[in-house]
């Protein structure tokens, strides 16, 4: 065959190929139009359970306005994709809410009447560069009462945040009168400043969060009464406090009041600060809090000088000394395992990142007290002293006897029934109150008690980001969903839960991580018998020095070379026996990889393909049996 023929059946086939894609595109879009088939991990495409209920429990009519410059935003494909999946979800929204809520979709073109109405609903206009046209791309909510809610702009980074975004406006429209939220805390959440930058800091994205529901008063440590229009006190990291305060607290918790208590045997976030006229260097030192004087007299107590070291879940930092990744049996990255999934506060969370927690455990039978785990260690984990994390130089040095308890600790409980008063007698002496004292609670207590602070700093969870001048967020674990979580909970509310814990779409690769952990153990138990070694030959060799020829000192021993050489040749195998196990590990690593390739490329399509098939052919049928029976 000559090359002109072969060229020319080259052809030929790449453009039957190319009519047999277009055809097989076009079967499919008749044959699957208006079908979707949702089989994320968590169906996280479908609107939640918690959407259904904000867009049911709508009483009066909702309006929503979204501006898109989709001619300005023509050359930025990314952007106009977005702009149609939140287009698309919020005409599911308007779908659901049964008419309620009514969506208007709205191009604000240069120098027009949209352009103001967006400018005038606060919305951020973004310019391309250049000579093009500012870009709008956001929404404005009004109700009946003319509230308003504003998302400025959506930005790209937040599409998996997308459906909880909408759903909070809309709560927040239906929903105006937010719940009073009491903080107590001894941390600088809502900003300070930085003397090592001298410049002030921002607040913690944490309480941002809590902003957006919840109406957030600070209280002082030295509050002598909790208003009774708060309906949640949340306290962080307690430190000194006085009779007067622990007292109000009491009386709140025993008065119905909903408590949420965040405490810690050592608050890494803590600022340390140089020790004032009469205060002990040990003082100075403690970044331990508690609440023990309330809790023990409820039936449980926090431990603040021991904390729960766990290796099952220790996330992985680099060594001070030499940089190689180390696990911080310190630092616990919690996964589904170790959160409870019957606990509407934690059962879709996937991950909580927690930095040198306690333990919380029971301190005796007490009648009608429940204290139900939400977070737990692994069964790998034990209790070291507080004192071991105050001047750190390596997390690799808490490894150095580490010894697993199998024992599985509380991190963080929820406590619900009756308790008695931590202040059976009254009022501490030198303590004045208004009211009547309360000797136990009106009505069965609901706490949440957090055994970790640290938690709460953006560190743990977030990462902050630029973008067009604006702050933006980027979670890495659902620290900040357990806390609002909780509060929702603890108000009565519970709608929004289910949608703020479906925003993580990040899914770990367990089985890689399960392939590094054992080769990192082999590694380590490799690394630990070469020390041994060393040792060994060290003390040898000593012993060998004290036995050497006292006429040439300087001369090594026919011994002593042999002991030497062998030691090298040992030395040299293990560090083989360390790249084999590095090497195994990447080689399973990327069998893996290699089988999801070929399960992505080849039998997914294959799969859709026979769906598509099978599904022609059931219609096909139907439509013969439909024409004889009309025949």
């Amino acid at each position: 065959m000559s090359t002109s023929s072969k060229q020319s059946t080259g052809g030929t086939a790449l453009l039957v190929l190319a009519v047999l894609f277009i055809a097989l595109v076009i079967l499919n879009q008749a044959l699957v139009r208006g079908l979707r088939a949702d089989l994320t991990d968590g169906r996280l495409y479908t609107l939640s359970d918690g959407t259904r209920e904000v867009l049911e429990g709508l009483n009066e009519p909702v309006n929503l306005y979204l501006f898109f410059s989709d001619r300005a935003a023509r050359d930025f494909a990314p952007l106009k994709t977005y702009a149609s999946r939140v287009e698309e979800m919020l005409e599911e929204f308007e779908r659901e809410s049964g008419g309620k809520l009514r969506l208007e979709v709205i191009e604000p073109l240069p120098f027009s009447e949209e352009e103001d109405l967006a400018s005038g609903y606060g919305l951020q206009a973004v310019s391309p560069g250049g000579a093009g046209d500012p870009i709008y791309f956001g929404l404005a909510g009004t109700n009946a009462v003319d509230d308003l809610e504003v998302i400025e702009f959506f930005q790209l980074d937040r599409e998996e945040f997308l459906e909880y975004d909408l759903a909070r406006m809309v709560y927040s429209l239906a929903n105006p009168d937010q719940p009073v939220l009491g903080l107590m805390s001894s941390l600088p959440m809502s900003g300070g400043f930085d003397p090592a930058a001298g410049a002030p800091t921002e607040p913690w994205v944490v309480i941002s969060q809590m902003r957006e529901l919840f109406d957030v008063r600070s209280l002082g440590a030295d509050v002598t009464r909790i208003d009774e229009d708060i309906d949640v006190l949340m306290v962080v990291h307690p430190k000194d406090l006085g009779d007067a305060a622990l007292y109000a607290i009491d009386q709140f918790v025993m008065a119905g009041g909903r408590l949420i208590a965040f405490v810690d045997p050592h608050a890494e976030i803590e600022q340390p600060q140089s020790p004032g006229m009469g205060q002990s260097a040990a003082m100075f030192e403690s970044r331990a809090s508690d609440l023990n004087t309330l809790f023990r007299a409820w039936g449980f107590e926090v431990d603040p000088e021991f904390v729960v070291a766990d290796g099952g879940t220790a996330l992985e930092v680099r060594s001070s000394t030499t940089g190689a990744p180390v696990p911080h049996v310190g630092w616990l990255g919690l996964r589904t395992e170790e959160l409870d999934a019957d606990d509407v506060i934690t059962a879709d969370l996937s991950s909580v990142n927690l930095a040198v927690a306690g333990r919380l455990s029971e301190t005796g039978e007490t009648e009608g007290l429940s204290i139900t785990p939400l977070a737990v260690s692994s069964s790998k984990a034990m209790l070291m002293p507080a004192g071991r994390f105050q001047f750190l130089p390596d997390p690799a040095s808490l490894l150095e006897g580490f010894e697993p308890t199998g024992e599985i600790y509380t991190l963080a409980a929820r406590i619900e029934g009756k308790i008695a008063s931590a202040f059976p007698g009254g009022p501490p002496e030198g303590v004045e109150t208004e009211g009547t004292h309360l000797a136990e609670s009106a009505e069965a207590a609901n706490l949440i008690v957090v055994a970790d602070a640290d938690l709460l700093a953006d560190r743990m969870w977030v990462q902050a980001q630029n973008f067009f001048g604006q702050r933006i967020f980027s979670p890495f674990a659902n620290n900040g969903a357990l806390v609002v979580n909780a509060l929702d909970n603890l108000t009565g509310s519970n709608a929004l839960i289910s949608v703020r814990s479906r925003g993580q779409f990040s899914r770990p690769f367990d089985r890689v991580d399960e392939i590094r952990r054992e080769a990192d153990d082999q590694f380590r138990a490799q690394q630990q018998r070469l020390q041994q070694q060393l040792e060994e030959t060290e003390q040898k060799l000593a012993e060998l020095q004290t036995v050497r020829d006292d006429d040439n000192p300087l001369i090594l021993s026919p011994e002593q070379r042999a002991e030497i050489e062998r030691f090298r040749e040992e030395n040299l195998r293990i560090r083989k026996d360390l790249r084999e196990v590095n090497r195994n590990m990447d080689r399973d690593i990327e069998r893996l990889g290699t089988t999801l390739k070929v399960l992505n490329i080849v039998l997914v399509p294959l799969l859709v393909a026979g769906l598509a098939l099978l599904l022609s052919g059931w219609r096909n049928r139907r439509r013969r049996a439909a024409r004889e029976g009309a025949a």
